[in-house]
């Protein structure tokens, strides 16, 4: 049975430097895709906590986070050359050892290579809301993934999304009030003016110059 995937991978414009940091770094901060569950502990040297970033696009939010997190481990996930190219070249320069990064699909990955009850935190900003109804099938936030993601986490793991399209917002809403394994803590509508203690991210600053309300939701795994 073909899987639908919930992205597509672009070819966009990826730099000289880019290139060179996916050729010359991949090996010291890059998960290689296999089907065997990784040991987190020994990947990142330590016990520290672990979150995960869905889709960092170009890598600002994870940076911040990252730099303002030393003692917190960043995996992010992310299919986008450029993106990963960039966000290579910015853990070089700001020296950064907490953060590794896999090009693979993140519910593969999820499904695969992490340990149930072993993440203290997901972050999903911004996914592709699939805004044409036909492709609304596409949409990462389903009940599968919302499940996947908590038997991830451990308990009382936290999982953040955001979006800035009204109709996938409802779709989300919808979907989180089915779902027994998660507490809403915050759910929040505002214009992106620091209501939510996160980064801002390229795509919600797109939303925003639209028009576009944001809409941030913060859930806490109970059950």
């Amino acid at each position: 049975m073909r899987t639908v995937k919930s992205f597509v991978k672009r070819n966009g414009r990826i730099t000289t430097g880019q290139i060179f940091a996916l050729k010359k770094m991949w090996c010291k901060f890059g998960i290689d895709y296999t089907e065997k569950t990784l040991d987190l502990k020994r990947l990142f040297g330590n016990q520290s906590p672990v979150h995960i970033d869905i889709g960092f696009g170009d890598g600002n939010a994870l940076i911040q986070e990252a730099e303002k997190n030393p003692k917190t481990n960043f995996i992010g996930i992310e299919v986008h050359r450029p993106g990963i190219g960039r966000c290579l070249i910015e853990i070089k320069k700001k020296q950064l050892s907490n953060i590794l990064i896999s090009s693979h699909d993140a519910q593969e990955v999820m499904k695969s290579q992490i340990k149930d009850d072993s993440l203290d935190r997901i972050n999903l900003y911004f996914p592709d809301p699939w805004p044409k109804k036909r492709h609304h099938k596409r949409r990462i936030i389903q009940t599968e993934f919302l499940n996947l993601c908590a038997k991830k986490l451990k308990m009382h793991g936290i999982f953040c999304i955001a979006t800035d399209w009204r109709n996938y917002a409802e779709h989300i809403d919808s979907v989180i009030d089915l779902n027994e394994n998660f507490t809403i803590k915050i759910r929040l509508i505002h214009k992106g003016e620091g209501e939510i203690n996160r980064p801002s991210t390229k795509f919600e600053k797109k939303g925003l110059k639209k028009g576009h309300l944001i809409w941030d939701w913060v859930l806490k795994k109970t059950n």
